[in-house]
């Protein structure tokens, strides 16, 4: 099956598009490359520091659920990453020209709300580097949860 590039599925624009690829979807599951660059971002001329596997697994759940909504004939909406239960590096970096395959499987993926994610990243000769349990929430009306969300940072609170 063929796939989008990345940018048609997240509202991430370059440089902070991570992803290269899609290589496999389904309605729970999704799997991603990326061949880490000397100018990737993040990357110190040889390296990724291992914390970033944490973006690397939530823009693969991005991915798939800019997917699940283009095969619904929807927008794609913007998301948060809210939590991330048990992040385990093992790697203290990613090398350069190093293949990520990072794959996101559904715990929790209602069509709205919050989401729970198993995410994990492997090398290409299917090496575990990191894992961990991502928590997201995508709202159904995104300007209306930022404006709800500023009005609740500017409002005085009951103690005052």
């Amino acid at each position: 099956m063929s796939y989008l590039p990345i940018a048609d599925y997240l509202p991430h624009r370059p440089p902070m598009l991570l992803l290269d690829r899609v290589i496999e979807a389904a309605e729970s599951h999704i799997v991603c490359e990326a061949t880490l660059q000397v100018d990737s971002p993040f990357c110190d001329g040889a390296a990724v520091p291992g914390w970033v596997g944490v973006e690397y697994m939530a823009q693969a759940v991005g991915v798939l659920a800019g997917w699940r909504a283009l095969a619904r004939q929807l927008p794609i909406r913007l998301g948060f990453l809210v939590g991330t239960r048990h992040y385990r590096s093992h790697v203290p970096q990613f090398r350069v020209s190093e293949v990520l395959r990072v794959t996101a499987d559904a715990e929790l993926m209602p069509d709205e709300g919050l989401v729970a994610m198993r995410c994990a990243i492997h090398d290409a000769a299917g090496a575990l580097l990191a894992d961990a349990l991502l928590l997201l929430f995508q709202p159904s009306d995104v300007e209306a949860y930022l404006q709800q969300e500023a009005a609740a940072r500017t409002e005085p609170s009951a103690s005052q």
